[in-house]
C-alpha cells in the first residue's frame, strides 16, 4: 500500500521522472533548447518544494525517448533478430513534423519525375506518412530507494493523435476488465498491477449540440463544393430513358490478306432508339500497314470513337423483344497503285452491361467462283461488294418472313479487336427498366439462368429462338386434325 500512486496526465503534459531531474539539474548537461527549457523547470520544481509525482512520469512528442522508441521496435522477441529491408527504411522515417517544403507549381509543372531521389525525398515520399502526435506514461517500477534507473523504466501506455483526429490508446482503458500486470525480471519476480481511465470532463448537452452543428456546416460546405466540381450542367434523363454512352476504340484487325488496312464502320439504331443531332454514327480510321506478330500480320489502329444514344420505352407488344444497336463494319485494303480490296464484314451488338469489353469479331467477304474474279482481284483490284452492309446480319430493308441466303458462297477472313468502355444512365435501376415488360416478366427465369452479365445479343439470340419454337409448335398445332386437337384437350 505504501507504493500506491494515482496520477491525473493531460495531453503531452510532461512529468519528470527521478532520472531526469537528477540529469538536468546540472546545466552542464542541458545541450539542446529542449534541455534546457527542462532545466529551468526543475529547478522552478525545487523551489515550489519539488515533484509531486512519485513512480509514473511521461515523456512527451519531443523527448528523445519517442525517436528512440520508435526506431528500436522489434517484431520478435528474440535477441538474435535481424531488421529486414524494410524495417530499417522504415525505422528512419518519423511520421510526425515532416518537414516538407512547398512546392511552387512552376517547379511542380517543371519536375513531374525526379530522376535522382535524395534519401530525404524517399524517406518523405516512399511511406504512407500521416502526422501523428505521440505521448508516452511511463512508470520506474525500480526497487524502493533506487529510482532513477533506466533499466526499471516499463511503458504504462501509448497515446497517439494523427492528423486525422484519430486517437489511439494502447492498452485501452481498463474499466471493468481489471488491472494490467507487468511482472519484472529478477530474483524477486515482482509484480505491479496499474489500472488506467479516462478522466476527461464528460461534454455537456449543450457543447455536444453545438459540435453536431459545426460538424453539419462543415459537412454541407464540403458537399457544396464537391457540387462545384461537378457543375449543375449534369443532364438527368426523363423518366423511361436510358442513356447510353459508348467510348470504344478499334484496337487492331489481323489474319487478313493483304496490307495497309483500314476500316469503315457505322451504327444502326432499332426502333425506340435516338440519338443527339451532333452526333455522327459513322467514322473511317487510318491507314495502317501490318506487321509480323506470331505467325500472322497485325494491324494496331488504336482509333478511338464515341457513340451516345438514347432509349425510350414506349408501349411494346407482348410478343416484341427491346432490340440493342448494332455497329456494323468493313476492312479494306489499299496498295501503293490506290487499288481497294474488300478484306472483310462484320458486326457487333453493343454490350448490354456497363464497364469494359473487349471483344473480337470475326469477318468474312463474298466470292466469285472461277479464275477471273480472283486475277481481277489481284491485279487490278476490287472485288464483289455488299449494296447493303447491313446483309452482315438482317437487313433493315426486308420485310418478309424468311431470310435466304441460299447461293451466296463467302469466305472467311481475318477478324477485328474492339475495345468499349459502356456507361449507362437512367433514374430507374437498369434490371427494373428492363423488367417492365410483360415479356421481360415472363423470360426473367431464363434471363437469371443466363447471367446478368452476359451480353445482350446472346440473350436476344436465346429468345428469340425461343419465340421461332412458339410460334413453329402453333403453327403446327393449327395443322393438325379438329377431332385429334379435342381429344387431347379432354384428355
Amino acid at each position: 500500500e505504501e507504493e500506491e500512486e494515482e496520477a491525473e496526465v493531460g495531453w503531452q503534459e510532461k512529468l519528470f521522472s527521478q532520472f531526469e531531474v537528477d540529469l538536468y539539474q546540472n546545466e552542464s548537461a542541458c545541450q539542446t533548447p529542449l534541455d534546457r527549457q527542462y532545466h529551468e523547470e526543475i529547478l522552478k520544481l525545487g523551489k515550489s518544494g519539488g515533484r509531486k509525482n512519485y513512480r509514473i512520469f511521461t515523456y512527451t512528442d519531443h523527448d528523445r525517448f519517442t525517436n528512440l522508441e520508435e526506431h528500436c521496435q522489434k517484431v520478435t522477441d528474440s535477441d538474435h533478430e535481424v531488421p529486414s529491408y524494410l524495417a530499417e527504411r522504415m525505422a528512419n522515417v518519423r511520421r510526425r513534423r515532416q518537414d516538407r517544403r512547398p512546392i511552387e507549381t512552376s517547379s511542380l509543372k517543371s519536375k513531374i519525375i525526379t530522376w535522382e531521389p535524395s534519401e530525404e525525398f524517399i524517406k518523405n515520399n516512399h511511406v504512407i506518412n500521416t502526422p501523428v502526435q505521440t505521448m508516452y506514461i511511463m512508470g520506474d517500477l525500480g526497487p524502493y530507494g533506487k529510482l532513477g534507473h533506466r533499466e526499471y523504466e516499463h511503458v504504462l501506455c501509448t497515446i497517439k493523435v494523427d492528423g486525422n483526429g484519430v486517437i489511439t490508446v494502447k492498452p485501452d482503458f481498463t474499466g471493468t476488465k481489471g488491472a494490467y500486470r507487468i511482472e519484472l525480471d529478477g530474483d524477486k519476480r515482482e509484480v505491479w498491477k496499474y489500472t488506467i481511465e479516462n478522466a476527461s470532463v464528460q461534454v455537456q448537452p449543450e457543447e455536444e449540440e453545438r459540435e453536431q452543428c459545426v460538424f453539419r456546416d462543415l459537412y454541407g460546405r464540403h458537399k457544396e463544393y464537391l457540387s462545384g466540381l461537378v457543375g449543375s450542367e449534369f443532364e438527368m434523363t426523363p423518366p423511361g430513358t436510358l442513356r447510353l454512352f459508348v467510348n470504344g476504340e478499334i484496337v487492331s484487325a489481323q489474319g487478313y490478306e493483304y496490307d495497309n488496312l483500314y476500316v469503315h464502320f457505322f451504327l444502326e439504331l432499332p426502333n425506340q432508339w435516338s440519338n443527339p443531332t451532333f452526333q455522327q454514327f459513322s467514322g473511317v480510321t487510318q491507314t495502317c500497314a501490318t506487321k509480323k506478330v506470331g505467325w500472322g500480320n497485325v494491324a494496331y489502329f488504336c482509333y478511338p470513337f464515341t457513340l451516345e444514344m438514347f432509349f425510350t420505352q414506349g408501349d411494346e407488344s407482348e410478343d416484341c423483344l427491346p432490340q440493342w444497336p448494332v455497329l456494323y463494319f468493313e476492312v479494306l485494303s489499299l496498295d501503293f497503285w490506290q487499288r481497294y480490296r474488300v478484306e472483310g464484314y462484320g458486326s457487333l451488338v453493343l454490350p448490354a452491361s456497363p464497364g469494359l469489353h473487349m471483344l473480337t469479331i470475326p469477318t468474312w467477304r463474298p466470292v466469285e467462283l472461277g479464275t477471273v474474279a480472283e486475277l481481277r482481284r489481284f491485279f487490278i483490284g476490287g472485288s464483289p461488294e455488299l449494296e447493303d452492309i447491313t446483309y452482315v446480319r438482317i437487313p433493315s430493308t426486308f420485310k418478309g418472313e424468311r431470310l435466304s441466303r441460299f447461293g451466296f458462297r463467302t469466305e472467311t477472313t481475318g477478324s477485328v479487336t474492339f475495345r468499349l468502355y459502356c456507361l449507362q444512365q437512367s433514374r430507374q435501376v437498369q434490371q427494373n427498366f428492363l423488367e417492365s415488360s410483360a415479356l421481360r416478366q415472363r423470360m426473367q427465369s431464363v434471363l437469371d439462368r443466363l447471367g446478368g452479365s452476359s451480353q445482350q445479343s446472346s440473350v436476344y439470340n436465346v429468345l428469340e429462338a425461343f419465340q421461332r419454337a412458339r410460334r413453329r409448335m402453333q403453327e403446327a398445332r393449327k395443322s393438325l386434325p379438329q377431332d385429334l386437337v379435342s381429344a387431347s384437350a379432354s384428355a
